[in-house]
C-alpha cells in the first residue's frame, strides 16, 4: 500500500509547526502507525526532533537545491516504508526564493508537485476571528496548493477556540484541533535555532507529553484521513558522489550537521561510512581513504578540540595523503584558530590558513550555488553543487589558500570566491545539499 502524506505549514516561523509535527508523529507512533517525517528546505536541527518522534531518520526535501529527479528520489525513499509521511514546512508555506515555478525552496512547491494537502497551523495568541481571514488568504492564494484543514496553536480558552471555529466555518476549512498555551512544551533555542534534540535530557518525556496532547487536542483520525496517497515517481539522479570508498565521518556533539540523503547516497554508491569522535580524541579510523568534518557546534567545544592531541596529530597525518573536507563548523576546525563568543582563541588543526571568530557574530544565511575551481572531495573542477549557508561565524583571518569555489546566491548574483583548498584539504562555510547533474542548468 502506498504511503499517504501531508504538509504541516504555517504563515510564518515561530507558529509552533515543529511542536505540532512532533505531536502528530508521536501520537501516530503510539497508535502503531508507521509514521515518517521530512523537512522542507535546509535544516539540520528540526529533523533531529522528528527522528525521535517517528523512530526513523528524517529526510530533507529541497525544491531549490535538488533537481526534480533528485527530489523524487529523496521523496520516494522517505515514503518507502511509511504509512503516513508528515512533511514540516520551513518558515511560512509560500516562503522561498525568486525563481522558476516549482524550484523556489518553498513547501508550497512540494504541495503542488506531490498533491499533498496542507495542515495549516495558526498561532492565535493575540487574535480571534481574524485567524479566519488569514486562513482564507492561504486557501485562495495558489490554486495548486490545497489547504486540507486548520489547527490552532496557543489557544487561551474554550471560548477563544469556539469563536475562531465559528469564524472558520463559512470557509469550508475543517478545524482539526487546537493546542492550548503551555509553556512546559516550549523547546529551548540558541543561536542556530532549537537546542538539538540529543542535548536535551528530558526529550523522551516531552515527546510522550506531546503524544498525549496530540490525542487530547487534535482530531487524529481526521488528520490521517486528510493525507493524500503519494504516487511513486522514478528519481535516478545522484545527489552527491562519495569522497571515497571508506569515509571517516566526524560525528559527535561538535560535528552533527550531515544530511541523511547525503549519507544514503554514499552508501548506495558503495561507500562505507565509519564514524569517529574528535571530542573523544579519536583518530580517523585506519583504512579510510577520505575524511569528512561536517558542521555543528565546534565553537561550544573549542577548548576540548584544542586539547585533543591524538585527533589533531591523526588528522594532520591523514591529510598528507588523503582528501579531507570540512563544511561550516568543520571548515572552522580546519583553520588555524577559533575565537569563541567570549573572545578566547583556541588553536585548531591548521590544515588551512584561515581563522574564524564568534566574538562579533554576524548572520550569514541563504542558498548558495558553488562552481568548484579544482578537483576536491565534493566534486570535479567546473562542476556545480548547490547548498546553503547558516552561520554567525566570520573569517578573522583569510589566510592565503586558493579558493575552493565561486559562489552565487539563489538569484544568481555573484558572491565571489569562497572557502579554501591546500593539498588534499578543502573546506568552506557552505553546506552541500546536492550536485547539479551534468547537462542540467544550475
Amino acid at each position: 500500500m502506498a504511503a499517504a502524506g501531508l504538509i504541516v505549514a504555517a504563515p510564518r516561523s515561530g507558529a509552533g509547526k515543529t511542536t505540532l509535527t512532533l505531536a502528530i508523529l508521536a501520537a501516530l507512533r503510539r497508535r502503531g502507525v508507521v509514521a515518517r517525517a521530512a523537512k522542507s528546505g535546509p535544516d539540520y536541527i528540526d529533523p533531529g526532533f522528528h527522528a525521535l518522534g517517528s523512530g526513523a531518520p528524517c529526510a530533507n526535501l529541497d525544491s531549490w537545491a535538488m533537481t526534480p529527479g533528485q527530489l523524487d528520489a529523496v521523496m520516494g525513499e522517505a515514503a518507502r516504508e511509511a504509512d503516513v509521511l508528515v512533511v514540516e514546512s520551513a518558515m511560512g508555506l509560500f516562503d522561498g526564493v525568486e525563481g522558476r515555478a516549482g524550484r523556489t525552496g518553498a513547501a508550497a512547491d512540494l504541495a503542488a508537485r506531490y498533491g499533498l494537502p496542507v495542515l495549516l497551523v495558526l498561532e492565535v495568541s493575540g487574535q480571534s476571528q481574524s485567524a479566519a481571514a488569514v486562513a482564507r488568504g492561504f486557501a485562495t492564494h495558489d490554486r495548486a496548493v490545497r489547504i486540507g484543514g486548520v489547527v490552532l496553536n496557543r489557544v487561551a480558552s474554550d471560548r477563544h477556540r469556539d469563536g475562531i471555529a465559528r469564524a472558520l466555518a463559512p470557509l469550508g476549512l475543517p478545524m482539526l484541533g487546537g493546542f492550548p498555551r503551555d509553556a512546559s512544551i516550549a523547546l529551548p533555542e540558541r543561536h542556530l535555532g532549537l537546542v538539538q534534540a540529543t542535548e536535551q535530557a528530558g526529550i523522551s518525556g516531552l515527546i510522550d507529553r506531546l503524544a498525549e496532547l496530540g490525542e487530547q487536542h487534535l482530531e487524529m483520525d481526521r488528520i490521517v484521513a486528510m493525507a493524500a496517497p503519494i504516487a511513486p515517481r522514478r528519481g535516478a539522479a545522484p545527489l552527491l558522489a562519495p569522497p571515497g570508498q571508506r569515509v571517516a565521518l566526524a560525528r559527535d556533539a561538535a560535528f552533527s550537521f550531515v544530511y541523511p540523503h547525503v549519507l544514503n547516497g554514499w552508501r548506495t554508491a558503495g561507500a562505507e561510512i565509519v564514524a569517529f569522535s574528535p571530542l573523544a580524541d579519536e583518530l580517523p579510523p585506519d583504512g579510510c581513504d577520505a575524511s569528512w568534518l561536517p558542521g555543528g557546534y565546534p565553537e561550544l567545544h573549542a577548548a576540548r578540540l584544542a586539547e585533543a592531541a591524538r585527533f589533531r596529530a591523526g588528522m594532520k597525518r591523514f591529510a598528507e595523503t588523503r582528501p579531507v573536507h570540512g563544511e561550516c563548523g568543520g571548515y572552522m576546525v580546519l583553520g588555524t584558530g577559533l575565537e569563541d563568543a567570549a573572545g578566547a582563541r583556541h588553536p585548531m588543526l591548521g590544515l588551512l590558513g584561515h581563522a574564524t571568530s564568534l566574538a562579533r557574530p554576524r548572520l550569514h544565511l541563504g542558498y548558495r550555488a558553488a562552481r568548484l575551481l579544482a578537483d576536491t572531495a565534493i566534486g570535479r573542477a567546473g562542476s556545480v553543487v548547490r547548498g546553503h549557508e547558516f552561520h554567525y561565524a566570520r573569517l578573522s583571518e583569510t589566510g592565503e589558500d586558493a579558493p575552493l569555489a565561486m559562489l552565487c546566491d539563489a538569484r544568481g548574483v555573484a558572491l565571489g570566491p569562497a572557502g579554501g583548498r591546500r593539498g588534499c584539504v578543502s573546506g568552506s562555510f557552505f553546506h552541500t545539499i546536492a550536485s547539479v547533474p551534468v547537462g542540467e542548468s544550475d
